[in-house]
């Protein structure tokens, strides 16, 4: 049995411990034991919530497949997310792009896309030229038209196979620089069997504009052929031919 200490109480001293027992870690500091234990009612419930903490991580821990579908759930938060702004990127840099200026276009060299790529104009010049009688005729009075220039070009039987080829609202007006000679100053009219119901046209263009601003090279002993539609854009364009096999197809297009 221990001894008794000198205090009469039975208990060790203050400076003391029990015989037997290790003195408590100086870390701890100084431990108060309240006399009503109800007053260390906070301290318990802190440590009880922390041990519920513990436990519920232990549960989802030893439970593959809830930390499977916690994982899952995750990841299809994030992937909505990721998309989402992904088409917000999208949206603002095709923003950016469509308001970004561009260069500035020619107009005499704007393209259809009807027109090929070696086009330079896309549309019949609003020109004045000179008709037989020596008046002036608008060139884009009678659309569509199939126009042919024939300068320095024996075209004749292209001129008959493109009115005998046209439907009866497609004028076919033919355009030279030079006065046409005796023979060639009245065109086919309605009387000539080939241009039975059909417009034909004979017109002149002294300064070459028609064939200077449709870049369409000098007189070479074949025609150039425009075929263009009721709204003045050329469908066609054929710098050189001397047979309506190269553009009876696309008379459909006007």
């Amino acid at each position: 049995m221990g001894n008794r200490s000198d205090n009469g109480n039975g208990l060790p001293g203050d400076s003391g411990s029990p015989e037997g027992l290790p003195d408590l870690p100086a870390e701890w500091g100084v431990i108060v034991v309240p006399d009503d234990l109800s007053e260390l009612g906070d301290e318990v419930d802190e440590v009880r919530a922390e041990l519920r903490r513990e436990a519920q991580r232990s549960r989802w821990e030893g439970r593959p497949a809830l930390r499977f579908l916690h994982r899952l759930s995750a990841a299809g938060v994030r992937a909505p997310m990721l998309i989402i702004s992904m088409a917000v990127l999208v949206t603002v840099a095709s923003l950016f792009a469509s308001a970004w200026p561009g260069p500035a276009r020619n107009p005499a060299t704007e393209r259809t896309a009807n027109v090929s790529d070696d086009e330079p104009q896309s549309s019949l010049p609003a020109l004045e030229l000179i008709s037989p009688d020596g008046g002036t005729m608008a060139l884009r009075g009678h659309l569509p038209a199939v126009v042919l220039l024939t300068d320095r070009c024996d075209c004749d039987t292209l001129v008959a196979d493109t009115v005998a080829a046209v439907r009866p609202e497609i004028a076919v007006i033919t355009v030279t620089t030079a006065p046409p000679s005796p023979a060639a100053q009245t065109p086919p009219t309605s009387n000539t069997p080939q241009a039975q119901g059909k417009t034909v046209r004979a017109l002149r263009d002294p300064t070459g504009e028609l064939r200077s601003s449709l870049e369409l090279g000098a007189p070479d002993g074949t025609a150039a052929v425009l075929l263009v539609n009721r709204d003045g854009a050329v469908v066609r364009r054929i710098p050189r031919t001397a047979s309506i096999d190269d553009y009876q197809p696309d008379l459909a297009r006007l």
